[in-house]
């Protein structure tokens, strides 16, 4: 893992955040499957192997990520040598004692070196600080890296809403108790 430090986002970051390519590649997706029949209604999701990679887009707006951060209760930022390499934003939930994390971004060049793990569990040390009693990652269903990363970690599936983000992408939560 190259050389990183996690600190609080500062008001010069977010230009650079801004400028982080926000997409992933991927081989994989989860592909939801609904079976309705009287008396029982079952969803399932599968993973699936893409006849060839994609890229696949953002599910937010780049034009609104800075007044999501604004909102934010945490926008934590890694940054290597002097540059931003990746950021995390979180939203807490005192009156479930659970914190969000709704986005992870790592610059595209210094991905798959553990700056996103990094960046989880310095989100997972904040809400301990904080006396949370679980974290909940969210990510698309074609964000196949963040769920590999989910699992990785020790989250487990806990949910899905089927029409989440502003370009209709079904969002994945995982989730894991810190104590």
């Amino acid at each position: 893992m190259p050389k990183i430090e996690i600190r609080p986002a500062v008001s010069p970051d977010i230009n650079e955040l801004i400028n982080l390519d926000h997409s992933c590649k991927t081989n994989y997706v989860w592909q939801m499957d609904r079976n309705i029949n009287e008396g029982q209604l079952v969803i399932t999701f599968r993973e699936i192997r893409l006849p060839r990679p994609i890229q696949v887009p953002y599910p937010r707006l780049a034009e609104c990520l800075e007044d999501e951060w604004q909102l934010a209760s945490g926008l934590l930022v890694a940054v290597h040598e002097d540059k931003q390499a990746g950021y995390l934003r979180m939203v807490d939930n005192p009156e479930i004692q659970t914190v969000v994390v709704k986005d992870v971004v790592v610059d595209s060049s210094l991905r798959r070196q553990g700056i996103g793990t990094a960046l989880i569990l310095a989100a997972q040390n904040w809400a301990v600080r904080r006396s949370d009693r679980k974290i909940m990652f969210e990510m698309p269903s074609k964000n196949y890296p963040a769920i590999k990363l989910a699992f990785k970690l020790g989250f487990e599936f806990s949910g899905y809403n089927d029409s989440y983000y502003p370009n209709k992408d079904i969002a994945l939560f995982f989730s894991r108790f810190l104590k």
